[in-house]
């Protein structure tokens, strides 16, 4: 049953719900009513993120790996797919596993909506853009990327798993929605996951300098999580199926030296500043075109940088001090 005439609360999966995304994805489907199935391998998921929703009545923790998907008994409403490791030192660590999980993980989830008849929404990514010579990146730019080098397990899993997505919705074998994610930020990301956000925090907590990678110009568009959370859930609650990708992100965009400048001022005592080479493919420039989910959901984030920032440095003063990796 669905709509008026359900009685019974949505049963969602959300594969990769123990990570940083998915962990606030499922916190918040909980308060919208839902009974939460969360799947994760716990790779890089982490159980401190759902310790506080393992007692839920309606939130059950499913402990698997997509790329083997453990039998699911429970007949579904709508999966999100989240699993995948999403910063280059956590995917190039194990570069032929975050490929298999872009594409065969895909294929299983893709599947699964298929047999339940679930609406699915495939988290993908603005590394689909690659190192862009377009500006700001629009849904129907193909994109810049390099197809042999060391991010591509990741660039190419997910163009690949994208193929995959349009390929069951055009076939009319899943209802499936694909958001490209630009940067995400805020409480429960890792302090060694190497993004720059979580990098510069904890080396000032930890009175490090501030190791900036180029030299600073290059430019980021940082969304804080709980305005893409809102933004995953109205592009599930579309009764029009896009049929397009669409981007999820901030489109207020920032050079790196102006983001290690606004941690430096409130997390004060810690200005210095080192800088290291800049990584192969790693993008000159990112901004997403939000005109689409402007029109298709009125979706635009609320939560501005400094706001954002204040509410990260903040968790992180209490939950995570530590050394921060030296990595981009």
């Amino acid at each position: 049953m669905s709509g008026l005439d359900r009685t019974e609360p949505k049963t969602i999966l959300v594969a990769g719900g123990a990570g940083f995304l998915g962990s606030h994805l499922c916190e918040t489907l909980l308060g919208m009513g839902a009974k939460v199935l969360c799947l994760d391998s716990f790779q890089t998921g982490r159980r401190q993120n759902i310790a506080a929703l393992e007692n839920h009545p309606r939130f059950k923790l499913i402990e698997g790996d997509v790329r083997s998907l453990p039998m699911i008994n429970d007949r579904l409403d709508e999966i999100y797919n989240l699993a995948c490791p999403a910063s280059p030192p956590h995917y190039q660590a194990d570069p032929i596993g975050t490929m298999m999980t872009c594409v065969l993980g895909t294929k299983n989830l893709l599947d699964l909506a298929e047999a339940n008849g679930a609406r699915l929404v495939q988290a993908s990514t603005s590394e689909v853009y690659g190192d862009p010579d377009v500006h700001p990146q629009r849904e129907d730019y193909v994109g810049h990327v390099n197809c042999t080098g060391p991010r591509a397990c990741y660039d190419e899993g997910k163009r690949a798993a994208e193929a995959l997505c349009f390929d069951y919705l055009r076939l009319g074998k899943a209802n499936v929605r694909v958001a490209r994610i630009f940067n995400t930020y805020g409480p429960r990301m890792r302090a060694d996951d190497g993004r720059i956000v979580s990098n510069l925090i904890v080396q000032a907590l930890a009175g490090q300098a501030l190791t900036i990678y180029g030299d600073g110009t290059q430019t980021r568009s940082f969304c804080f999580v709980s305005d893409l959370v809102a933004g995953l859930c109205g592009l599930m609650a579309l009764q029009l199926n896009p049929e397009a990708p669409v981007n999820l992100g901030n489109p207020g965009e920032f050079t790196i030296s102006e983001l290690a400048e606004k941690v430096s001022q409130l997390i004060p005592g810690q200005s210095r500043l080192v800088y290291s080479p800049l990584p192969a493919d790693d993008p000159k420039r990112r901004r997403p075109d939000i005109s689409r989910a402007e029109e298709l959901m009125g979706w635009r984030p609320r939560i501005a940088l400094d706001e954002g920032l204040m509410r990260t440095v903040a968790w992180f003063a209490q939950t995570e001090k530590g050394p921060a990796l030296d990595v981009a």
